[in-house]
């Protein structure tokens, strides 16, 4: 079996033990290509984000750099600007044959909830080697606003893959040629799918969203909950450009709708650095079927989280500003992303996270 591997693939990984839990699995936690993880009973405050690093443990570190213990049970506050270290319900078990990548939710993403996953012996951030016997953790970094977690709270997900399944150029264009990938003949194919952001609206100028500096506390479980205008500035532009701010947090969203085929997942990967100071994601998953049955059969468009870093950048309609990494399943999903499993962001456009009132 060679691929990323598919959900009923998945359930049977955590009845073999392959993933173990502290608690049992809860409905809706076993994606099409993914599982969520979810946060453990206690938050440890800590001096600052670290790897284990060889032959060290979360835990040995934890020692060196933990201030405080947080108890979650009752719910508690992540403020935003620290740095919080969260033993995770789920440990793993791999085989020699099988790695995996994590990622933030795109909830979680959307809030500019930097998540992160951290394991023993790790020398990267949610990667985890062939064959990792051991706990999980994740590292959460509240950036724009201080949020209200419990346990079982799910920010993010992992993906589990047996050996290479990474489409070429050359595969990638004939999958496209198959079955269209984007909308329109213009696809971007260099070291994946390009895609650019959409400056330019087909009806009014609202091109997207700067999360404001000082909000409240965002409670997690609270859903279609929030007044937008409490925690964004709206964005428009007629002229088919805007100006990101050193720091400041976007919403914004692809000019192309985005299609995963049955049989493919992908991950946004984060453009050349050259392009222009500014960082375009923080989760990046696309589950087999996004986009798949979309009104009209067109896809869904991509939500793009944009941070800007030194200097204050242009930013014009159509400009590539990311990729899709494409990779073949092991075998198609039971289930597909927005068939019946209640996906929030199917046939999306640009779009707050689930935590916020449609505009």
């Amino acid at each position: 079996m060679t691929g990323v591997l598919p959900s009923q693939t998945i359930e049977n990984m955590l009845t073999s033990g392959e993933i173990a839990v502290t608690h049992p699995p809860v409905e809706g936690q076993v994606q099409p290509a993914s599982l969520d993880l979810r946060l453990g009973t206690v938050a440890y405050r800590v001096r600052a984000s670290f790897l284990s690093g060889h032959d060290r443990t979360v835990a040995d570190r934890l020692s060196e750099f933990e201030m405080h213990r947080i108890d979650l049970t009752n719910g508690a506050v992540l403020e935003k600007g620290c740095v919080y270290v969260v033993p995770l319900m789920e440990s793993l078990a791999l085989p020699d044959t099988v790695q995996a990548v994590a990622n933030a939710k795109s909830s979680t993403g959307r809030l500019d909830l930097l998540t992160r996953t951290i394991t023993d012996g790790g020398t990267e951030f949610d990667r985890i080697a062939p064959g990792y016997h051991g706990p999980l953790y994740a590292e959460i970094c509240p950036r724009s606003f201080s949020v209200l977690v419990r346990p079982g709270m799910r920010l993010n997900q992992i993906r589990f893959r047996a050996g290479q399944s990474i489409l070429s150029d050359a595969d990638l264009r004939t999958l496209h040629d198959r079955s269209p990938l984007v909308d329109g003949d213009d696809a971007v194919i260099d070291d994946g799918l390009g895609f650019s952001v959409d400056l330019k609206p087909d009806n009014g100028t609202l091109v997207g969203y700067r999360a404001k500096p000082h909000t409240g506390v965002i409670d997690l479980d609270n859903i279609g909950h929030y007044d937008p205008a409490d925690y964004w500035e709206e964005l428009h532009a007629s002229d088919g450009k805007i100006i990101l701010d050193p720091g400041a947090f976007y919403i914004l969203v692809s000019r192309e709708a985005v299609h995963i085929p049955p049989a493919y997942a992908a991950e946004m990967a984060p453009f050349l650095a050259m392009v222009g100071e500014f960082r375009v994601h923080y989760a990046g998953f696309f589950d087999p079927g996004f986009g798949h049955d979309a009104a009209g059969g067109t896809g869904s468009r991509g939500v793009l989280e944009v941070r800007c870093h030194e200097a204050p950048f242009v930013l014009e309609h159509g400009q590539v500003v990311g990729r899709l990494v494409y990779e073949r399943m092991a075998d198609v999903p039971e289930q597909l992303y927005g068939a019946g499993i209640a996906s929030n962001y199917q046939g999306q456009g640009l779009k707050l996270s689930k935590h916020f009132k449609s505009v």
